[in-house]
C-alpha cells in the first residue's frame, strides 16, 4: 500500500546522512558513535512518563525487550540510558539508524528532528576517527635509516617474533589496579596447572612505550580469542576497564562469540553493570560452586 511505501521512504530518508564527505547509511554506524551528551538528551525526552507522546518503554517495546524487563528497568536511575546499553550489549543491528527508525516508529520524530545535529556531529567523529585509523601512519625517516622502523603494532609484547610473527594469547584480561592480587590468582590457577592457558595480562606482557588504547584494541581485536572481565567496585570507576569491556562488546554484539565473560570474585556495594548483566558470570563469591569455577572458567577461554 501507498501509506507502507510512503512510511518506508521516511525511515530510508533518517537513515541517510553525509559524513566526511561521503555518504554513509546510518544503519551501519553501531550505537557507541553516540556520545554522553546525546544519550543525556535522549533520556530527558523519553524518561519522563508521557500519557501524550510516546515514551522510553515505548522504544524498549520496540527494541525487543518483554514486559518483565522493561518493568526491572524503572528502577533504573535513567531507564533510557539503561535500555540502549542493554540493547547494544544483547543485538547487532543496535546501530544509530536503528535506533532513529524506532523512534520515528513510536511517533517521536520531534526527538529525531530536534538532536540530529548532535546526532550528525557524533557520527561526523566516529567516522574520521575510522579513517584516522585506516591510514597509514606518517613514515618519517630515522637520522640512521640502515634498518626499516618497526611497524607500531609489531613488537608489542614480550614474546612478539622480531620478524613480525605476533604473540597470540588464549585470553585478554581487563582488571583494575587494586584487583592485581585476584589477577595472580588466575595466572596461577589457568597458566601454571594442567589446563595451560595463556593469559595477556597488560601489566605483565605488554612492552612500555607505545599508546595505550591502539595496543589494547589491537590486543582484545586480533591477539586474544577472548577476554575476561574482573568485575568489582573498582572496576567500575576505571576508564580504562570501561573502554576495554565496550570496545570488546562492539566486536561481537549479543555474545554471540562468547567472546567476553564477566567474573566476579568478591562482594560489590554498587550494582552490577547493566552493560553485562545479559552475560552468563563465573561468580567466585558463593562457596557452593567454589570448587567448580576454575574448571568452568578454564573450559570457557579453551573453546576455539
Amino acid at each position: 500500500p501507498k501509506q507502507h511505501r510512503d512510511r518506508a521512504c521516511r525511515l530510508r530518508k533518517l537513515s541517510n546522512m553525509a559524513c566526511v564527505d561521503s555518504e554513509v547509511d546510518l544503519i551501519t554506524i553501531p550505537l557507541v558513535a553516540l556520545n554522553v551528551t546525546v544519550r543525556k538528551k535522549l533520556a530527558l525526552y523519553l524518561n519522563p512518563k508521557n500519557t501524550v507522546a510516546a515514551d522510553w518503554t515505548a522504544v524498549a517495546e520496540a527494541m525487543g525487550f518483554n514486559y518483565l524487563e522493561i518493568k526491572n528497568h524503572e528502577t533504573s536511575q535513567s531507564p533510557t540510558k539503561t535500555v540502549l546499553e542493554n540493547w547494544h550489549a544483547r543485538h547487532s543491528d543496535a546501530t544509530v539508524g536503528k535506533l532513529l527508525s524506532i523512534l520515528s516508529e513510536v511517533d517521536r520524530s520531534d526527538i529525531v528532528k530536534d538532536l540530529r545535529p548532535l546526532i550528525d556531529k557524533d557520527v561526523r567523529k566516529y567516522c574520521e576517527s575510522l579513517k584516522k585509523k585506516a591510514e597509514p601512519p606518517l613514515q618519517v625517516p630515522e637520522v640512521d635509516s640502515c634498518f626499516p622502523r618497526t611497524p607500531e603494532r609489531v613488537g608489542i609484547t614480550l614474546e612478539d617474533d622480531p620478524d613480525g610473527a605476533p604473540e597470540l594469547f588464549d585470553a585478554f584480561i581487563c582488571y583494575c589496579q587494586s584487583d592485581f592480587e585476584f589477577v595472580h590468582e588466575m595466572i596461577r590457577e589457568l597458566e601454571q596447572t594442567e589446563y595451560k592457558l595463556k593469559l595477556c595480562v597488560f601489566d605483565r606482557d605488554v612492552l612500555p612505550g607505545s599508546c595505550v588504547w591502539t595496543i589494547t584494541s589491537e590486543l582484545i581485536e586480533k591477539r586474544c580469542k577472548r577476554m575476561v572481565v574482573v568485575i568489582s567496585d573498582e572496576y567500575l570507576e576505571s576508564d580504562a576497564c570501561d573502554f576495554q569491556t565496550k570496545f570488546a562488546l562492539s566486536l561481537c554484539p549479543g555474545a554471540r562469540n562468547k567472546r567476553l565473560i564477566p567474573v566476579k570474585y568478591k562482594s560489590m556495594a554498587k550494582p552490577f553493570p547493566s552493560i553485562l548483566r545479559f552475560l552468563t558470570i563465573c561468580d567466585y563469591t558463593r562457596p557452593p560452586t567454589q570448587a567448580w569455577f576454575w574448571a568452568r572458567l578454564a573450559k570457557a577461554l579453551s573453546q576455539p
